[in-house]
């Protein structure tokens, strides 16, 4: 490991159901997510670093709407979450404080969904595109779209002190 991948960590290696197997690659993309904002100023984390305005804390504001979106909404039925805003535009009364807690109140609220839902096959409380997907497809979907937001917080982070590694 070199000086610059301070924040290099191993992928999960759970494989012991499909439900396992899957929360840990979910939990291991959201810890990426978070990780990439540790040690950072507020001025930091709201840099912006490339010409579509994303930054690190919108980044985390975007996943928090998404987690409310997919797992409130879509798999638990939660009809206050029909309507989310999933902007990177953090507004400058809002604190890196509230965005992160913000993010890990909604992670806690998917897991317990995902919780409730051992069966991944069960289909969604309330339609996609007009179909009732499965619990798995959002669990997919999540992690996906985690995922790749973590590859961008990685490369912005990289350009904010040098820091790399998942």
């Amino acid at each position: 490991m070199t000086a610059t991948e301070t924040q290099r960590r191993p992928v999960p290696f759970n494989d012991s159901s499909e439900l396992d197997t899957a929360l840990a690659f979910l939990r291991f993309a959201r810890e990426c997510v978070v990780k990439k904002t540790e040690g950072l100023t507020e001025e930091q984390l709201r840099r912006v670093l490339v010409g579509t305005g994303t930054n690190l804390l919108g980044l985390v504001q975007h996943l928090t709407a998404s987690e409310r979106y997919w797992f409130g909404y879509h798999v638990a039925g939660r009809t206050e979450y029909e309507e989310v805003d999933f902007t990177m535009e953090v507004p400058a009364g809002v604190s890196a404080e509230q965005v992160l807690a913000a993010y890990a109140e909604a992670v806690a609220a998917s897991d317990a969904v995902i919780g409730a839902s051992a069966d991944l096959s069960r289909p969604v409380a309330m339609p996609i595109r007009e179909e009732l997907l499965s619990v798995r497809w959002v669990l997919a979907h999540m992690t996906s779209e985690t995922a790749r937001h973590a590859g961008h917080a990685d490369i912005l982070r990289e350009q904010i002190d040098g820091a790399t590694g998942r």
